[in-house]
């Protein structure tokens, strides 16, 4: 992410609704990145199949929190996914960071 030009704000941000994994500025936008990783052929699907309905909501309820605490109220905001693929030993196959994933 640093790589890409972002700035990380805060990692593992929690609070009583969930937890935002990453929070970080790409230019004016605060953008919210849901980190997910699978093992590749795995029984649970792909990583970018983890990221449901149900947890794009919650992120989304935590985010409202975060730019509350945060004093960014109004502030421009995306939500990026970063899904992870590992491979059967355990290492990083393949990265993918889908940006305003939803």
């Amino acid at each position: 992410m640093v790589r890409l030009g972002y700035r990380i704000r805060e990692r593992n941000w929690r609070c009583r609704t969930g937890e935002l994994d990453i929070v970080a500025t790409d230019g004016d936008t605060t953008v919210i990145v849901e980190v997910r990783s699978r093992r590749e052929n795995g029984r649970f699907g792909t990583a970018v199949e983890a990221v449901t309905p149900r947890k794009c909501m919650q992120v989304r309820a935590t985010a409202q929190v975060y730019l509350r605490f945060a004093g960014l109220d109004g502030a421009r905001i995306r939500f990026d996914v970063v899904a992870v693929t590992n491979d059967e030993t355990g290492g990083v196959k393949e990265v993918r960071h889908l940006v305003g994933a939803f």
